[in-house]
């Protein structure tokens, strides 16, 4: 499977390869007040997997709400936010924004978290996983997911 992307003028264009790791919306203020909406929705990937096919972001260091920070991958023309990079796990894993996709509807959001700070009128479907805060991994992620993120860890190990 792989997915397009990029920003509102095309400056930036992307490619996806395979499934996201997760799918986060995030309720928490901060991505609130950053993306101007109720919650950021990202689709984890890989940096290996997502593939330019079209000039390079310029990245801005941003603040964060961890005060570690986080790198915003932006198109240089129209400053549209194609993913992040957090310290967490650096610059091998990219949060990208699914909603500079060319489909989003192929990333609904697996997980629901920071949900303790979302907009009271915010409502989830049935069967949704929601967290208050964040969570364990090992309880949430998809079995496959998992193991590439294991492999993952032990690329950064070596490096």
């Amino acid at each position: 499977m792989s997915m397009e992307g990029g920003c509102i003028c095309r400056h930036i264009r992307y490619r996806l390869n395979g499934r996201p790791l997760i799918v986060h919306a995030c309720h928490c203020t901060w991505c609130q007040r950053e993306t101007g909406t109720v919650h950021a929705l990202n689709a984890m990937y890989e940096a290996e997997r997502v593939e330019h096919i079209a000039a390079e972001p310029e990245i801005v260091d941003t603040p964060s709400a961890s005060g570690k920070g986080q790198k915003i991958a932006r198109c240089p023309v129209c400053k549209i936010a194609v993913w992040s990079n957090y310290p967490g796990a650096g610059l091998a894993v990219r949060f990208v924004r699914v909603g500079t996709m060319d489909d989003p509807n192929q990333c609904p959001p697996d997980v629901h978290i920071f949900t303790l700070s979302k907009q009271h009128w915010v409502t989830f479907p049935p069967g949704a996983k929601v967290f208050a805060e964040y969570y364990d991994r090992r309880d949430v992620w998809p079995q496959d997911a998992q193991e590439r993120w294991r492999i993952l860890r032990e690329k950064m190990k070596k490096t």
